[in-house]
């Protein structure tokens, strides 16, 4: 096996061992982006030069006995709306163009303490203000979307072209990439995982989470990103979160909610099934299935919308005054359509939240997990604008793949997904599993059981 096929844990172990040097897996790394970025846009940026030099000093700390823990002389990808200090932000918009950090975001100041290596930057949706991250192709088919915003990380982890990446959540955009891409993304806790220096979309929404192979990596990852800092006013102080990776999983007496409604309507049969078939997998393992009915379905949409709409435009009005000509024009147009809502509106959507919030929390005391499908489908050619249901229902893309992924936005709970197949195309299908807040230890452990039912991830062929 190629450093670049291993998972983090493995490479982890490997590197801890010394049977496999940081210099190794950054030049496997880098040799594989070489390989497959040309194929699948996963990058803004490669930065070669100082990741091999990070690998080097990596292997020098380490032979000294400097070992840090699981992520050092790790390469990651980071979603090119994290700070990391003389390295362009981008957001992959024309707007920033120029644009260097003064320093690393809290989450990069995380990763290079614990010795994790800056492969590059990857792309998002211009200013992660959409579902598709229309510069990257799909890694398991460059003609399909690649999801987003964070379609770049999750392509690149897809891909072997990053050990790991950070992506960003407000609507769904870890979740929904990782989902298309077969990959593991989960999207923590409101307020575990610092956001200062991480460009903004909606700060009452955003969340910043790792991408990973596999589950057991993205426990690796979020132990180090997860604690306390004030120069983020949602930050909140939360216990640590580890997970104890177990030979024979046993779910006996984890109570897994089986949604009567809204998560399997309008969802492909494949995509059903599939998942109905992981949630099978998890009542062998001694899981207790509870049939649940999710509340407040019918605001889901309007609330997510008027939160998040009127609060990007806040953050862009002063570039889109004054340099509207530089954003694409579908971003162009939701921030100007926020000019347009009332303050009432976004009041009346908080309401709903708080509402909401509520009705989670009771919901979630009768169950430990919610098990459902990521997203409603699969992949779609780049093309494709809008999806047809069988009842005659059109909706768009956009707005499909975020319905099952943006009630954990607004509620703020823990969501992880993880791959449970292939549709008929070969295209990859996400389970999400959410829990009460704070309650990643579950998630994690009830992701990393099922993992273990089935092969080994294999790495998408993105060329």
């Amino acid at each position: 096996m190629r450093p670049y096929e291993l998972t983090l844990a493995a490479a982890a172990t490997e590197i801890r061992e010394r049977r496999l040097s940081p210099v190794e897996l950054v030049d496997s790394v880098l040799e594989r982006i070489d390989r497959v970025d040309p194929h699948v846009g996963a990058y803004v940026t490669v930065t070669a030069d100082q990741a091999r030099v990070a690998a080097r000093e990596a292997a020098q700390e380490i032979v000294r006995g400097g070992y840090r823990g699981p992520l050092h002389g790790i390469p990651a990808g980071l979603k090119d709306l994290i700070d990391v200090a003389g390295t362009a932000t981008t957001a992959s918009s024309r707007v920033r163009e120029g644009h260097r950090a003064a320093a690393d975001s809290t989450v990069a100041a995380r990763l290079r303490t614990a010795g994790a290596i800056l492969a590059g930057k990857t792309h998002t949706h211009e200013f992660a203000y959409g579902l598709t991250t229309p510069q990257t192709g799909n890694a398991w088919d460059g003609g399909r979307i690649a999801g987003g915003s964070s379609g770049g990380s999750a392509v690149a982890v897809a891909a072997g072209a990053a050990t790991f990446a950070l992506g960003t959540d407000t609507g769904g955009s870890i979740r929904v990439p990782a989902a298309l891409n077969g990959v593991v993304g989960l999207k923590p806790t409101y307020g575990l995982v610092p956001r200062h220096g991480v460009t903004s979309l909606s700060w009452s929404l955003d969340h910043v989470g790792p991408i990973t192979r596999t589950v057991e990596d993205a426990a690796l990852v979020l132990a180090v990103l997860a604690g306390h800092d004030s120069r983020d006013p949602a930050s909140l102080h939360a216990p640590a979160v580890h997970l104890r990776p177990e030979r024979d999983p046993d779910l006996t007496g984890v109570r897994v909610g089986v949604p009567s409604n809204y998560y399997f309507d309008h969802v492909d049969p494949e995509v059903a099934a599939t998942v109905h078939h992981a949630i099978a997998q998890l009542e062998a393992l001694g899981a207790q299935p509870v049939e649940v009915s999710i509340p407040m379905t019918r605001y889901v949409q309007a609330t997510q919308w008027g939160l998040m709409v009127p609060e990007a435009t806040a953050y862009h009005e002063h570039t889109l005054r004054t340099v509207p000509e530089l954003y694409q024009a579908d971003v162009r147009i939701l921030l100007e359509a926020g000019e347009l809502m009332s303050a009432g509106d976004h009041l009346r959507a908080q309401r709903a939240r708080t509402l909401m919030r509520g009705a989670w929390a009771r919901l979630l005391d009768e169950v430990d997990v919610i098990t459902a499908p990521t997203v409603p489908m699969t992949a779609v050619p780049a093309a494709k604008e809008t999806v047809t249901w069988p009842d005659g229902t059109t909706e768009s893309v956009s707005d499909a793949y975020v319905r099952l992924s943006s009630p954990a936005n607004i509620t703020g709970v823990p969501a992880l997904s993880v791959p449970v197949g292939h549709d008929t195309a070969g295209m990859p299908i996400g389970m999400q599993l959410l829990a009460r807040p704070f309650g990643e230890q579950t998630l994690l452990r009830v992701g990393h059981a099922y993992e273990q039912t089935r092969p080994a991830p294999a790495l998408a062929p993105a060329a």
